[in-house]
């Protein structure tokens, strides 16, 4: 009788540390469960940075002026990339290039991040002349002369234009100089043409 009591006592004494053990492991998998919407959270700003790979963010937006094969000297931004401006958009009264109608993915947007109120005059640049308009998602998008801002995904680097004189999401796609206007020079218009058909935009 006695030994069947330590045995019985024994059984016991493992069964409270399995339970303990089990507990936990319960603790730990709850407390990665529960972590795992925090970690998604610290993922969220590479995932927004990612839906926002449409749209032409850095930490600090500068907009220059720069010369520009084929077009003379226009806008660019801190990365030396080409500027433009969609005609329909005048004003900055109506956006018409939206992420929404897949405008964005090819020409994305100049955007300033979290915290910034305008964008920096560079070289040659107007501060006056910049200024900045809520797009469709809310995103403070960068002007110049009322005009929101735009890079081309078919530029492949600085010191490249190929969407100028392209015509797609209701408007054409122009350069802009220094004081705000289009350039659309028959030889950019020209030169861009066949640009356009080839990207089929």
């Amino acid at each position: 009788m006695g030994k069947n009591t330590v045995g019985r006592g024994h059984d016991s004494r493992r069964s409270r540390l399995l339970a303990g053990v089990l507990a936990l492991g319960a603790a730990a998998t709850v407390a990665a469960c529960s972590s795992s919407p925090s970690s998604s959270a610290v993922g969220s700003p590479s995932s927004a940075a990612g839906s926002s790979s449409s749209a032409s963010v850095a930490a600090s937006v500068t907009i220059s002026e720069k010369t520009i094969p084929g077009v003379g000297t226009v806008l660019v931004n801190e990365r030396g990339q080409t500027l433009y401006l969609l005609t329909s958009e005048k004003g900055g009264k109506e956006i018409t290039c939206t992420q929404a109608n897949g405008c964005t993915k090819v020409w994305p947007e100049t955007l300033l991040t979290s915290g910034m109120t305008a964008a920096k005059a560079g070289s040659g640049v107007q501060p006056s002349l910049l200024g900045t308009v809520k797009d469709a998602s809310g995103s403070l998008e960068v002007t110049y002369n009322g005009w929101p801002l735009y890079t081309f995904s078919g530029d492949s680097g600085p010191d490249m234009a190929n969407g100028e004189g392209i015509t797609s999401f209701g408007g054409t796609w122009y350069v802009l100089n220094a004081s705000g206007s289009p350039v659309t020079s028959s030889q950019s218009t020209s030169g861009s043409s066949s640009s356009s058909g080839g990207n089929g935009y």
